[in-house]
């Protein structure tokens, strides 16, 4: 796999991974990400490629994007710089193990963007070719919502929405 471009400077390697796993980001996606360690199921590319956007990673994106579905896409094309990603939840999976050459991951993104706060729901497919996972496409629907006051904020931090993302 070919290297490619270091995790912002912004993202420090001792953070929590945006993925959601509860390690550090340098023990969970980032040496996905930098090309260190290629990742072994559907679910860990999914997991990646979450951080990915959350950490502004388009040649990772565009690497791990099946050639046949790159559709356009090109390996320094700039993410949205207003969308935050802000937690993954993955609902399930399908096949997509080391010895499986398809899989797919079901999963909702929650996200803020100059609009509001919005979820991703999407079930991806993904093909192993040679050895390395890659992202084929997904069925998605997107909503937006406004969180409840005194609901936990979407950001993931454990607190209130009214007390966090809320504030103002």
């Amino acid at each position: 796999m070919a290297k490619v471009q270091a995790p912002t400077p912004r993202f420090p390697q001792q953070n929590p991974c945006p993925c959601g796993s509860q390690q550090a980001y340098g023990d969970c996606c980032g040496p996905a990400i930098d090309g260190n360690r290629p990742v072994t199921t559907a679910e860990a590319l999914m997991r990646s490629r979450f951080s990915a956007f959350a950490t502004a990673q388009p040649t990772y994106l565009f690497e791990t994007s099946h050639p046949d579905f790159r559709n356009g896409l090109s390996p320094d094309q700039p993410l949205d710089q207003q969308t935050r990603w802000l937690q993954l939840q993955i609902l399930s999976t399908e096949a997509g193990q080391p010895t499986d050459r398809y899989g797919r991951v079901h999963f909702i993104a929650t996200y803020a963007d100059a609009e509001g706060f919005g979820r991703l729901e999407e079930n991806s497919r993904f093909e192993q070719l040679d050895g390395r996972w890659y992202y084929l496409d997904g069925e998605l629907e997107v909503k937006s919502f406004k969180p409840e006051r005194n609901a936990a904020c979407p950001c993931g931090s454990g607190t209130k929405f009214k007390r966090c993302c809320g504030r103002g």
